[in-house]
This record gives structure tokens, C-alpha cells and sequence, in this order.
């Protein structure tokens, strides 16, 4: 993936689509580009562990893949400016971070109801998404 820096997400997800319309917001530099894990990019790209899941955010960052809370936490420090404070939540116990991250995906259909087609990027935003 030639060291990109991109955010796999639920394509029918409406909480994890409000969260990539947020990651969009805030990146600044448009460092991230986006992927749902349902599409032929992230099928060929990532190992099928990691695409079956679609409950989990994957996040590669200058080659390095993470996943669930970590994913999350080490995009924000890659985003920087005030949302690099949020990183040093990292730092408290993996077990913890991922068993809130998991109670939050597990009811995210609960929270924001799934959609029927994968989001799709308008034309302004079209050069960050690979499908």
C-alpha cells in the first residue's frame, strides 16, 4: 500500500460513517484515505481476519496496521493539533480500551442505524476513498 495511511471501516455502518465524515473534518493535511472493509481494495489489501470482522475499524499508519481502540487513538495522534491529546489514552490497558471499543460496536446498529448501501464519497472527497 506504499506506506498510505488509510481507515478501514463498515460501509454500512451509520456510526462508523459519521466517524470517517468526522476523520475528514479534522485531517487537516488529508493524510488518511478511506476504505470500507467491505470493498475489493481492502479484500485484496488486508488479511481476511481483518475484513470478516466488519464490527472492527483497521487503521494503518506509516505501515503499521492497528486495530479497535488502538486504531483510533493512534489516528488521532497521527492527525494531531488538539486531537493528539487523545493518545495518551493508548497508554491505559489494551484488555480496557477494547472491551469499551466492543460495547460500543456491538450496539452500533442500536446507535445509528446500519445503512443499505456503502457510504459513498462525494466528488470533493473522491480522491481519499479507495473501493
Amino acid at each position: 500500500m506504499d506506506q498510505q495511511n488509510v481507515v478501514f471501516f463498515d460501509g454500512l455502518c451509520g456510526l462508523c460513517s459519521e466517524f470517517i465524515d468526522f476523520v475528514i473534518k479534522i485531517d487537516q493535511r488529508s493524510q488518511f484515505k478511506f476504505s470500507p472493509l467491505q470493498s475489493s481494495f481492502a479484500l485484496n489489501n488486508l488479511p481476511q481476519n481483518l475484513t470478516s470482522d466488519l464490527s472492527t475499524v483497521v487503521v494503518i499508519i506509516d505501515g503499521n496496521t492497528y486495530t479497535k481502540a488502538l486504531a483510533v487513538l493512534h489516528l488521532f495522534k497521527k492527525v494531531g493539533g488538539p486531537w493528539k491529546g487523545l493518545a495518551i489514552f493508548r497508554y491505559l490497558p489494551k484488555a480496557f480500551l477494547n472491551f469499551c471499543y466492543d460495547l460500543i460496536a456491538k450496539n452500533r446498529y442500536r446507535l445509528m442505524p446500519k445503512k443499505e448501501t456503502c457510504r459513498l464519497p462525494t466528488p470533493a472527497e473522491r480522491e481519499r476513498f479507495i473501493l
